[in-house]
């Protein structure tokens, strides 16, 4: 998605930001993620937020609102600041976290927090208040049909663990960014969904696998059940690199293909 700069913003619309925060010295647009078409850095005399936002005219304008509200309701997410509706645009104020993108290497520091953060997630429940198609629904098409009951949960779920969405901070916690594909799923989906990252950072899937089960959902889930949510990520991706290509995706794809066949291979994966 073509980015836009603070500055380009209508007056309106970045006036009503600084009813919010002040006035803006500078801003620093964001080098990752593809969805925003506005995702910066604000700095004013107060401190630094992060502002997000898109036309309110764009099709995607309810992901941002979605986003928001389920951003409210998770662990490990920086706090939403305020949201505006001026100019023709919504934007909404995150908080400002310092930190650094974390380390999936074998061996990495970074490897206990992310476990915490995982066990965190897989405790915190959907807001039922919120309407959202559940983990199941969404991949519909490449699960079987008749599909298992252990993948039918209500876990607030985020779904999109790059490590681009996760930042280590000061105190050594690890957050997750970038909300917007969270939605309903079992309680050990996000642990699940890390591993093929684990993979492609370096890990054997045995070692991907031994990581995920100090989650104690994932190492309660039904064995047969995770088999399936791995071929599930795996046929998924690799359609999605040939009709969504982007340059990782061709990395991830072989990382979930590793997986699901070392679980359907193994005779002693087993996660309970």
């Amino acid at each position: 998605m073509h980015r836009i700069e603070w500055q380009d913003l209508p007056a309106a619309a970045r006036a009503a930001v600084e009813r919010h925060t002040g006035p803006v010295e500078r801003a620093e647009t964001a080098p990752h993620g593809v969805m925003s078409r506005l995702a910066c850095t604000i700095h004013t005399p107060a401190g630094q937020a992060f502002v997000k936002g898109v036309p309110e005219d764009d099709p995607q304008a309810w992901v941002y609102r979605h986003e928001a509200q389920v951003t409210r309701n998770a662990p490990r997410a920086p706090r939403v600041l305020w949201d505006v509706d001026s100019g023709g645009w919504r934007l909404y104020g995150y908080e400002h976290v310092q930190g650094r993108y974390p380390n999936l290497a074998p061996g990495s520091d970074d490897l206990p927090p992310l476990v915490d953060t995982l066990t965190v997630l897989s405790e915190a429940p959907w807001p039922e208040t919120m309407r959202k198609k559940p983990l199941h629904e969404r991949w519909a098409g490449f699960l079987p049909d008749d599909v298992p009951a252990g993948m039918q949960g209500r876990v607030l779920a985020h779904t999109d663990m790059s490590p681009h969405n996760m930042l280590v901070t000061l105190v050594g916690e690890l957050l997750l960014l970038d909300w917007a594909l969270a939605c309903p799923a079992p309680a050990w989906a996000d642990t699940a969904l890390t591993i093929p990252r684990l993979i492609s950072a370096g890990h054997t899937p045995a070692q991907g696998e031994e990581i995920a089960r100090l989650v104690p959902a994932y190492s309660a889930a039904d064995g047969d059940t995770v088999t399936i949510f791995a071929r599930t990520i795996f046929a998924a991706w690799q359609e999605w690199e040939h009709t969504r290509p982007l340059p990782h995706r061709a990395a991830l794809t072989d990382a979930a293909r590793k997986w699901a066949t070392w679980r359907e291979s193994s005779s002693t994966v087993r996660t309970r």
